[in-house]
């Protein structure tokens, strides 16, 4: 029972730790989402999907709940915003290519359709991001506009 109790304790230990230790926080500013938002022109209804769904794994813009300072969920949290920018960022629009701007519309409707995004592990924490048929009906429409638009600019040979 001694041997049990001491790698509690260390567990313990090693557990509070922990807790001054984190990764490096996504605290960007509203400003960056404003070339996405201007370029893109999302009516308001899809403005608010967008920042309810979207804004805290796919942009410089995270709202971070209370438990992310539990140290090791930050650091899974922190996984899932690196992972997600890496795929889809509206904060870096700016620097990308009409091509690769149409492609990740084509991906945002295919993840969307298929009600892969938002992430189940996101929604059950944030009920508020969960999109009902109507709205995966208006992202999708708004997002193929983008794409048609993106079809009529000229692209570089």
């Amino acid at each position: 029972m001694k041997t049990t109790k001491k790698i509690l304790l260390v567990m313990l230990i090693v557990f509070v730790v922990a807790q001054f230790f984190g990764p490096e926080k996504n605290k960007g500013d509203l400003v960056s989402l404003e070339p996405f938002l201007s370029e893109t022109n999302p009516p308001e209804n899809i403005k608010i999907i967008l920042k309810e769904s979207c804004y805290d794994c796919h942009s410089n813009v995270t709202k971070y709940p209370w438990y992310n300072n539990i140290t090791p969920i930050n650091y899974w949290m922190a996984d899932h915003v690196k992972h997600g920018k890496k795929h889809f960022n509206m904060s870096n629009w700016e620097g990308l290519s009409v091509k690769k701007k149409d492609h990740k519309f084509d991906e945002l409707i295919e993840m969307i359709e298929e009600k892969e995004m938002p992430l189940p592990s996101y929604t059950w924490t944030h009920q508020e991001a969960k999109l009902s048929d109507s709205e995966i009906l208006e992202m999708v429409e708004w997002a193929k506009q983008v794409r048609f638009k993106y079809s009529l600019m000229p692209k570089p040979q």
